[in-house]
């Protein structure tokens, strides 16, 4: 008896309702991790999920809503990870490099993942986008600005002074480079460096964007 034959025959789980989404989400994390791209069906989610293919609806009127569910707990989890990387980092200049490691480390972790959070499939901008993945986006950027913000406060990086347009600009920066350089690295394009050296690369990176900020640029 085949493997598929025997998932088919398992009973359906029970979940409350809320436990289905999460259920749901999950099965699709789980496919996407195994696959690394999104071309499974709802009716596949379902199966691993063990619930019937009709269960899905209660909760995603379609596959693309889902992909924006699943893409919306990528941002909220990279948040979590950087948030709990600076429990206890005082001084933004520390904390700014140890959130630069590990948002680029969850990418390299997560490529068809980190794909699928900033892909053009759940929109090509923010206002073709569901508000509910916008939102987590910003949610996970907000760690990485608070960090700008602290350090313009205390004049740990004195070239911004406070400025709120120097600070949003210092923001997007920090934002472009771990982006830039994580997407690079997953695409196997960041001049042949060995994936054993990524973290130390990314840690120089971010301290190099670190020294930028707390010079006086003008």
């Amino acid at each position: 008896m085949t493997a598929t034959k025997k998932r088919r025959r398992e009973p359906p789980r029970s979940y409350h309702h809320g436990d289905l989404r999460r259920s749901l989400i999950e099965a699709a994390l789980e496919l996407l991790a195994e696959e690394q791209n999104w071309t499974f069906s709802l009716r596949e989610v379902a199966r691993r999920a063990r619930v019937s293919h009709n269960a899905p609806y209660n909760h995603f009127a379609d596959k693309q809503q889902l992909l924006a569910a699943v893409a919306a707990s990528g941002f909220l989890t990279l948040r979590d990870r950087m948030r709990k990387a600076i429990e206890g980092v005082d001084r933004p200049d520390a904390a700014l490099v140890k959130t630069g490691v590990v948002y680029v480390r969850f990418g390299i972790e997560n490529p068809a993942f980190y794909k699928l959070m900033f892909g053009s499939v759940l929109g090509s901008g923010e206002a073709e986008r569901p508000e509910d993945l916008v939102e987590a986006a910003d949610a996970a950027k907000s760690v990485l600005t608070g960090i700008i913000e602290r350090g313009a406060s205390s004049a740990v990086f004195p070239g911004l002074r406070n400025d709120p347009k120097r600070i949003q600009l210092a923001s997007l920066a920090a934002w472009s480079l771990v982006h830039g350089f994580t997407m690079l690295a997953i695409d196997g394009l960041a001049d042949g460096l060995p994936r054993r050296a990524f973290n130390a690369a990314a840690e120089q990176a971010a301290k190099t964007l670190v020294a930028g900020l707390k010079g006086s640029p003008e």
